[in-house]
């Protein structure tokens, strides 16, 4: 399968570059991309833990941290359309910002454990 998305998107955004995308998350994203059959933009994939304490109260350690996560730049009935395949593929966190501008849907893979029970699905107040 084909690599949809770029060094960029992948990337921490603060401007240390460091990409530790987790390489079973970035084929769920592949498989993602093919199943909704049209092009994805990744906003936010790999964050290293200063740039994520500075943008997210998950703090040091959220699912950015561990590559595990990326925020995809879409709204309306494509986010629905997102979410359902998402979750069929085996994403377990649906996180959404649905309101003004810089519309986009978090989703993640990680496990279900004590103190991030999955699947789980929150809205952001940004």
């Amino acid at each position: 399968m084909p690599n949809y998305f770029s060094e960029v998107e992948l990337s921490c955004h603060c401007g240390c570059g460091a990409n530790k995308f987790d390489p079973h998350t970035l084929d769920r994203c592949n498989a993602l991309r093919e199943a909704m059959g049209i092009p994805l933009y990744m906003t936010s994939g790999y964050r290293c833990p200063r740039h994520n304490l500075l943008v997210s109260d998950t703090g040091e350690d959220g699912p950015h941290t561990f590559g595990r996560a990326g925020d995809f730049s879409v709204s309306g009935l494509l986010a629905l359309k997102l979410i359902i395949v998402a979750k069929e593929l085996g994403f377990t966190g649906f996180g959404l910002k649905q309101h003004g501008a810089n519309r986009f849907v978090h989703l993640d893979d990680l496990p279900d454990y004590y103190n991030r029970p999955r699947p789980w699905i929150w809205t952001y107040n940004l």
